[in-house]
């Protein structure tokens, strides 16, 4: 590791602005930064960056790492090998692996086979179900990003409906609850219709009529209620429906929702090209609620912007709304995607910067990361703007796909660094780099 570096004459993406700017990064955190100006200093590298874009690393709220239990579709060095290639420099991944991580000694362990397998830096979510809420009451709020509450059946089995039980957890958790909100029952009636119509497994193009707006609103709505009702801190995972975000009142730090790539990017006139490989839960759905997610970006109802990266083989893609796999791998070209948006006039490249770094850092607390500060961690990415076609060859993730071959993306990811190491030089992981276990402020 290079103790010294200098990112000599980067145009700076932070806080709002853009400006020319050198970096010196020393033991891991960012020492200096000179606006118009050199960094002349003994004994350093140094990375000429003219005409290149630096930002905050990414930190992406919503992965599914799928370690341990599910190691043949997703390990923990595959998927943050694909996120150091994207530009993302800190995870945070979900309870539903096997065994489910629902107590504070499974947790722990997780977070030790981090400090092994991961090259970005990483935290886990502690998992409520209907009989854990001794263990959320015991947790440590400094030691996890939050506890993750399924109220909609999606993977894993580890929903919770019961109003008694939700009510029981959103008025004792002590950290940030974030929800997948989606009524099951809704949801259940909706398949039973459809299979007396289409057959026992309906086409995927009828994804969106089952996993509907009113499952949705349903669920979503009772969330907001009960985080009003007792003081909660609510995060609504991956909004998907103009009419959910009629609930959220624009930067609001009690209660916020998060907007992930698919349901920015794609709509449902999609599954006739795509099929099954943008299956995920909630659904992707019509052009009129993906143009009002995109349009939430820059008026505050939508608080950060994450991936829901959730890896499967092609061959558990298979199949139609019963059987495929619902979920697909996304943290490595999330930044150039939302980036290319922006290119597209969908939104700044300082709000992409916001609602990919600094947003996340806040709202959960995260020491030390997220901005371009002195005194911060060196979590950073060069990306230059210089446009790439997504191709199979290149996807990091251990599944060995993406949705977005064939996509042309406007922003490449030219170099990541993870605590002042360089892991992605723009062609491969440096294996040998480890990430750090997050912390929070609370």
């Amino acid at each position: 590791m290079d103790s010294r570096i200098v990112i000599q004459q980067a145009t700076l993406v932070n806080e709002g602005e853009q400006y020319q700017a050198s970096v010196l990064i020393e033991n891991g955190r960012i020492e200096r930064i000179k606006r118009d100006g050199l960094v002349l200093v003994p004994n350093a590298k140094v990375i000429e960056a003219q005409g290149l874009f630096l930002l905050p690393g990414v930190i992406d709220d919503h992965v599914h790492m799928r370690e341990p239990g599910l190691t043949h579709k997703a390990t923990m060095e595959s998927e943050t090998r694909a996120a150091a290639a994207g530009g993302v420099t800190s995870v945070m991944d979900m309870p539903n692996v096997v065994p489910q991580t629902t107590t504070i000694e499974l947790l722990e362990q997780r977070y030790a086979m981090g400090a092994e397998r991961c090259h970005v830096n990483y935290a886990f979510y502690l998992g409520a179900t209907h009989d854990n809420l001794e263990e959320i009451k015991q947790l440590d709020p400094t030691n996890v990003p939050g506890v993750k509450l399924f109220m909609g059946s999606s993977t894993g089995n580890m929903l919770v409906d019961d109003e008694e039980t939700l009510r029981s957890i959103f008025s004792h958790c002590p950290t940030l609850l974030m929800t997948h909100c989606e009524d099951t029952s809704r949801i259940n009636q909706r398949m039973a219709e459809a299979q007396a119509r289409y057959g026992e497994d309906p086409e995927v193009i009828h994804h969106p009529e089952i996993r509907d707006e009113e499952a949705c609103y349903q669920s979503t709505q009772l969330a907001v209620k009960m985080a009003r009702e007792t003081g909660a801190r609510l995060h609504v995972a991956h909004l998907t429906t103009a009419r959910e975000l009629q609930l959220f009142k624009p930067n609001n730090p009690q209660i916020t929702a998060e907007a992930c790539i698919a349901h920015l990017l794609f709509t449902d006139k999609d599954y006739a090209r795509l099929g099954t490989r943008i299956k995920c839960n909630p659904a992707v759905k019509s052009q009129y609620d993906r143009d009002a997610l995109r349009h939430a970006l820059t008026d505050g109802r939508i608080t950060l912007v994450a991936t829901d990266h959730a890896p499967h083989l092609l061959s558990e893609k298979q199949g139609g709304c019963r059987k495929a796999a619902s979920g697909m791998p996304m943290v490595q070209y999330s930044l150039p995607a939302m980036l290319t948006l922006a290119d597209q006039g969908a939104l700044s490249l300082e709000r992409v910067v916001e609602l990919m770094c600094h947003a996340p850092a806040r709202l959960f607390g995260v020491q030390n990361r997220g901005f371009i500060r002195e005194g911060y961690q060196a979590d950073l990415v060069l990306v230059s703007h210089r446009p790439f076609t997504v191709i199979k060859e290149d996807v990091q993730s251990l599944c060995g796909w993406s949705p977005l071959e064939g996509m042309q993306l406007s922003w490449t990811v030219e170099q990541t660094w993870v605590n002042g190491q360089l892991v992605w030089d723009g062609k491969k992981v440096d294996s040998t780099i480890r990430g750090q276990r997050l912390r929070f402020t609370k």
